[in-house]
This record gives C-alpha cells, structure tokens and sequence, in this order.
C-alpha cells in the first residue's frame, strides 16, 4: 500500500512538473514578438515620418500626371504602405493633393523670403534705382536657385493653368500673396523715384513664366548636366539684362542706342 501510495505522489509531482513546464513554454511564447506578415518591406524608423513620405511621393505622381492621372493605390505602391495608411493621414486624394500644394510652396515662399526681404530693403534704402535692380536679380536668381532644386514645383504650377476653377483657391492661399509682395514693393519703389514702373503685376508674372519655361525646356531635354548648368547660366543673364533694361534710368535707352 506504501510503495502505491508513493507511486502516485511521484506521478501527481511529475503531472505539476510537466504542467509548470508547459506554462513556462506558453508564457514564453507570448513573450516573444509576433512574425511580420510576409510580402511588405519593414519600415525604416530612421527614416522621415510617413506623412511626410506620402507627401514627397504624392507630389512627384501629381507634377507628371495630374490629380485625375493618379490613383491612391498609385501612391501607396510608390511609399510601401496600404491604402488604409493614405487615408490615417489624408482623408480624400483631394486633401492630400492640395496639401502637396501646400508643401511646395511654403517652401518656395520660405526659399524666396531673404531675397524678397532684400528688395523691400532696398526701396526702402533710398531713390537710388540701382539697388532696386540688383535686390529684383538677385530675386530672380533665388527663384531659379529654388525652382532647380525643386523641379516638381514647376509642373504643379503648369496643372494650375489647365484647370484654373479648381486651383484657384490654391492660388489665393500660396501663390498670390507672394506675388502681391513683390509687386508692392515695386509699387513702392516707383512711387519713390527709384523705377519707372506702371504695370508691376505684368512684369511679375511675365519673370515667374520665363523662369517655368526655362525649367520646364530644361526637363525636356534631358539631362546632360553640363548643358543645363549652362542653360542656367544663359538665363541668369537674360534675366538680368531684362530686368536692367526694364528699370534702365530715364535716357539710358537713348545713350545706348545713340
């Protein structure tokens, strides 16, 4: 009766044994981390935030192929997310493409800033027309600095004037009121003595579609880098003659031709 007895101590100890062991295998398993799904690419945590990834993609697709030419699932293939991840962030491909708009020319207004500071200082500064003239180069030269690094803002800017209905609250919000700055301070300047100038918002403009053009002629023809830095060089001076003939002062014209 004894050895029974022990028999079944020792087999009721091996069953808590065995059951504390299986606990132990079960908590470890809960312990360790889940496989990742199989077909998507690890996030990079180093990386740039996922919004600002779905943006910089979104803006590529929308510069080549306007808003009706892509899709969400485009854009989602191009960042390595799921559709469902666009949407966290931007609820309609309307809010994201008029947040890539945003993106892009709050860079642009931020790029611009220091040299549109250094026009208004200049009329500011006095009647004396030629630091006007070097401050509205040295504008334009920025301009072109930015649009070379930031080549997706030009064809953004080219879909605004294919579909001006839908674009124009854009460009009341981001491109106007640079515009209306600069022209202000040509306005200024005029009014000051330093320039003749009686139409500044068609000067405006007509520089900002020269410097489009320029970057887009530049894309089409591909991308023999020693041929575009010269492009941009020929330009730059292009630029800048215009501009000096634009605001010569009173009988500079008539010396030069005489």
């Amino acid at each position: 009766m004894r050895k029974s007895t022990e028999k079944t101590g020792k087999n009721a100890g091996t069953e808590r044994v065995a059951a504390a062991g299986g606990a132990g295998e079960a908590a470890g398993a809960e312990a360790a981390p889940r496989a990742r799904r199989r077909g998507r690419p690890p996030r990079d945590r180093s990386g740039p935030p996922t919004s600002e990834r779905i943006l910089s993609e979104a803006t590529a697709l929308f510069a080549r192929h306007g808003m009706e030419g892509v899709s969400m699932r485009d854009i989602a293939g191009r960042v390595g997310i799921d559709v469902s991840s666009i949407h966290h962030h931007f609820a309609t491909k309307e809010s994201l493409y008029d947040a890539c708009f945003a993106r892009v020319f709050e860079a642009e207004r931020a790029g611009l800033a220091p040299a549109v500071r250094g026009l208004t200082e200049a009329v500011r500064s006095g009647p004396d027309g030629s630091g006007v003239v070097e401050a509205l180069r040295d504008l334009v030269d920025a301009f072109v600095d930015f649009l070379d690094d930031h080549p997706h803002t030009t064809f953004l800017w080219l879909r605004r004037w294919l579909d001006p209905t839908r674009h124009s609250p854009l460009d009341e919000a981001y491109a106007l009121p640079i515009y209306h700055e600069i022209e202000q301070a040509l306005l200024d300047a005029a009014g000051r003595g330093a320039v003749v100038e009686p139409t500044p918002h068609v000067t405006v403009r007509s520089l900002v579609w020269a410097a489009h053009g320029h970057v887009a002629a530049l894309t089409a023809a591909g991308g023999d880098a020693v041929a575009a830095a010269r492009e941009k060089r020929e330009f730059r001076a292009y630029a800048h003659r215009l501009i000096g003939r634009l605001y010569a002062p009173p009988g500079a014209d008539a010396e030069r031709d005489s």
